[in-house]
C-alpha cells in the first residue's frame, strides 16, 4: 500500500470527493486533529456516529494500513506543520493597523542580531579576497539564498569586479568545476544543508579557489566551507508575514560589498559614474535616485 506523503492534503479531498460516511469522517478530523491523534477507534466512532469498521475502511481508502497507521501520520503532519493548520486568528487591529509596525520591528530587530553575532574581522578579510579575485562565482538555492546570490552579483558588477551568480544546481556544479586558485565561491544558505551548494564548494576548492559560506555556525556546508560568515535565522512566530531573516542577510551583503567598494577605493568610481550617467540619460534625469534601481 502506498504511503500516504501528505495526510491533510488527502483529508481535504476526502472531505469534498469521498463517500458519505467518508466525507464525514474527513470534516471531523480536519476539524479536531488533537483529538483524533490521540482517541481509540470506538471514541472517534462514537463522535462521528459510524461503526468502527468504517472508521477502519476510511482510514485504508486514505492509503493508510489501519487507524494505529493513520495517527503516525496525522501526528506527524500536525508536528511538522500544526501552526499553519490551527492559527490563532487575527484581530481586526492585527490586520489593519500593525502590519506595518510588525513588519519594520521585526526587520530592524534581525539586522541588529545579525550585526551583534559578526565577526567583522572575518567580514573584512572576505572583503579583501573578493576585491582582488580574478572571479567571483555567488551561488545559493532556496527562496533567501538564491536572492542573496544575484543581489551580490548585482553589487559587485559596478565595482568593476568581475561576478556571476548561479541559482541553477547543476550549473552551480558546472560552474565550479572551471574555477581556478583566482576564483572566489561565496555560498550562501540558510539552513546550511543546501546539497548542491555544498557539492559546489566542495567541487571549487578541488580546483584552488577559495570558498566563503554565509550560513548558520556548525552547518555542513559551514564545515567544507574555507571561511564562514556565521549567519543564524531566528523567527518570530508570526507565520502569516514573510521571513524577516532575508533582511538580515541583505545587511550582511551590503557590508561586504560596502568594504569591498572601500578596499577597491577611487577606482571604482569611473564605472559608477559610467552606470549613472547611462541610466539617468534613458530614464528621468534625477540625480537623488539610487544608482541603477
Amino acid at each position: 500500500m502506498k504511503t500516504p506523503a501528505d495526510i491533510i492534503t488527502r483529508l481535504q479531498l476526502m472531505s469534498q470527493d469521498g463517500t458519505k460516511s467518508d466525507r464525514k469522517l474527513a470534516g471531523f478530523v480536519l476539524a479536531d486533529l488533537d483529538f483524533v491523534s490521540k482517541a481509540a477507534i470506538s471514541e472517534i466512532a462514537a463522535r462521528v456516529g459510524v461503526s468502527e469498521p468504517t472508521v477502519t475502511r476510511f482510514c485504508r481508502n486514505l492509503g493508510c494500513e489501519g487507524l494505529r497507521d493513520f495517527k503516525f501520520y496525522l501526528a506527524q503532519a500536525i508536528a511538522i506543520g500544526g501552526q499553519y493548520l490551527s492559527p490563532e486568528p487575527l484581530s481586526r487591529d492585527a490586520r489593519e493597523q500593525r502590519i506595518a509596525s510588525a513588519i519594520t520591528e521585526a526587520a530592524i530587530s534581525a539586522i541588529q542580531r545579525a550585526s551583534e553575532n559578526l565577526d567583522m574581522t572575518t567580514l573584512v578579510a572576505v572583503a579583501a579576497r573578493i576585491a582582488v579575485s580574478g572571479n567571483v562565482l555567488c551561488i545559493g538555492s532556496g527562496g533567501i539564498s538564491s536572492m542573496m546570490a544575484t543581489e551580490m552579483q548585482n553589487r559587485l558588477f559596478r565595482l568593476g569586479v568581475s561576478v556571476l551568480a548561479q541559482i541553477d544546481g547543476q550549473l552551480q556544479r558546472m560552474y565550479a568545476a572551471v574555477a581556478t586558485p583566482y576564483t572566489t565561491l561565496i555560498a550562501f544558505s540558510v539552513s546550511g544543508y543546501a546539497r548542491s551548494v555544498i557539492d559546489a564548494v566542495q567541487v571549487a576548492q578541488q580546483y584552488g579557489a577559495t570558498t566563503i559560506a554565509i550560513t548558520p555556525p556548525d552547518s555542513a556546508l559551514a564545515k567544507v566551507a574555507d571561511t564562514v560568515i556565521h549567519f543564524q535565522s531566528l523567527e518570530d512566530g508570526n507565520i502569516y508575514k514573510p521571513t524577516s531573516s532575508r533582511y538580515a542577510l541583505l545587511s550582511i551583503v551590503d557590508m561586504i560589498v560596502t568594504s569591498v567598494a572601500e578596499t577597491r577605493g577611487p577606482r571604482v568610481l569611473e564605472n559608477l559614474r559610467r552606470i549613472k550617467q547611462s541610466v539617468n540619460t534613458l530614464k528621468v534625469d534625477d540625480p537623488r535616485l539610487p544608482l541603477g534601481d
